[in-house]
């Protein structure tokens, strides 16, 4: 039974909307936020500052990221050149399992500086405040900004896959 065709309306809008809330988050922590608030701010400030920022951007990158999976199975599903899972015979199959790859390395970063690298930072941000010496957090701030510009650029060549797909 094909899927109706408001579904996919629906479920293209709410990937498009997904797709930019989550790389534009991304683009404009990476690019704007984060550089001016190193600048800007001292580094108690800063650290007050980066615990909220996290604190309003991490679940909305995560819902994002919950409406890229749920709606892109269902175009996927839907789309004529579909053959079923790992049936790689066509360029729109190549483009999207390099595009799913990605997308899951993607998921893989913002896991890690979710969970792992951002806490990590609060930490010593916070011995930094109370006097201690904050091992390794220069090497952490990098670390952030790094894998923050990984998750961009990943995300761009995700959307270079997508147009490759669209024509394939």
């Amino acid at each position: 039974m094909p899927t109706p065709e408001w579904v996919l309306w629906i479920a293209f809008w709410l990937h498009m909307l997904a797709t930019v809330v989550w790389i534009g988050g991304l683009a404009a922590l990476a690019i704007l936020i984060l550089p001016l608030a190193r600048q800007s701010l001292d580094e108690n400030a800063y650290a007050t500052f980066l615990g909220r920022v996290h604190r309003r951007l991490d679940p909305i990158g995560w819902i994002s990221i919950g409406l890229l999976t749920a709606t892109g199975l269902v175009q996927m599903s839907a789309n004529p050149n579909y053959d079923g899972f790992l049936a790689i015979d066509n360029p729109w199959a190549s483009a999207i399992l390099i595009k799913h790859i990605l997308f899951f390395l993607m998921i893989g970063i913002s896991a890690y500086l979710t969970w792992g690298l951002t806490p990590n930072l609060r930490r010593a941000a916070l011995l930094r405040a109370r006097g201690k010496d904050a091992l390794d957090e220069a090497r952490l701030k990098k670390q952030e900004e790094q894998l923050l510009y990984a998750n961009l650029a990943l995300g761009i060549f995700v959307l270079v896959l997508t147009a490759i797909a669209r024509v394939a």
